[in-house]
């Protein structure tokens, strides 16, 4: 029985990541393919890439946003393309409540993806929701304006997610020096949330004595 046990663990080992893996790429695919579906509902039906090729192929909603995205890049970084999307930009600001949900989608794209943006570079230890018990959280901001300057200290604006769904969550403003910086990489944190904790990353570390490790003050590495 103890033999026969280790086989089936060894066997959800094998299969279950798998599956979960397999599920996940198959939901992306058809959620594309039924976004393409939609977008391309205003052609003509001769004019359906399904119809052209005359064959459904699976996966052509992941081909079609990968050229699309690369497209409007090209586009978006050349002069007429950069005119024309602060064209769209200037009309979208005159429309009240459209323009509060871009700004703000827009700001946190640019946030996200940029390489020179401190948002979700660093991994931190913060003490929530109380103090004695700790939290992984990804900082998304270290000027704050006016947050800073009414509560008088150096802080920083946190995420902290929820699991095992990572993308929803709270956002905390903490002091700098009540902030631990972890070693561990962004992809390592969310694989440590979404398993529930039960993946914990390994720690390479030669700094000891040095520790508690905490969040530099600006301009420090």
């Amino acid at each position: 029985m103890k033999n026969l046990r280790r086989y089936i663990i060894a066997g959800l080992l094998v299969w279950l990541p798998l599956a979960v893996t397999y599920q996940l790429l198959k939901f992306v695919v058809s959620q594309m393919d039924r976004w393409l579906d939609n977008f391309l509902g205003w052609l003509p039906p001769n004019y359906n890439p399904d119809q052209l090729l005359g064959i459904e192929l699976p996966g052509l909603g992941v081909i079609f946003t990968f050229l699309l995205l690369v497209i409007t890049g090209m586009l978006a970084a050349n002069f007429v393309g950069r005119a024309f999307v602060n064209g769209w930009e200037s009309l979208l600001d005159r429309i009240p409540v459209v323009r509060a949900v871009y700004s703000a989608v827009k700001k946190f794209a640019e946030m996200v993806f940029s390489d020179k943006s401190e948002s979700f570079k660093n991994v931190l230890l913060i003490e929530y929701p109380r103090k004695g018990l700790y939290s992984l959280a990804f900082q998304t901001s270290s000027n704050l304006g006016e947050v800073q300057g009414r509560t008088g200290e150096d802080v920083v604006c946190t995420f902290v997610p929820t699991t095992p769904n990572p993308t929803s969550g709270f956002i905390i403003i903490v002091p700098r020096k009540d902030v631990v910086v972890l070693d561990m990489e962004v992809d390592e944190a969310l694989k440590m949330i979404i398993s529930l904790g039960v993946v914990i990353p390994t720690w390479r570390n030669d700094k000891l004595p040095e520790l508690p490790l905490v969040m530099p003050e600006e301009g420090e590495k």
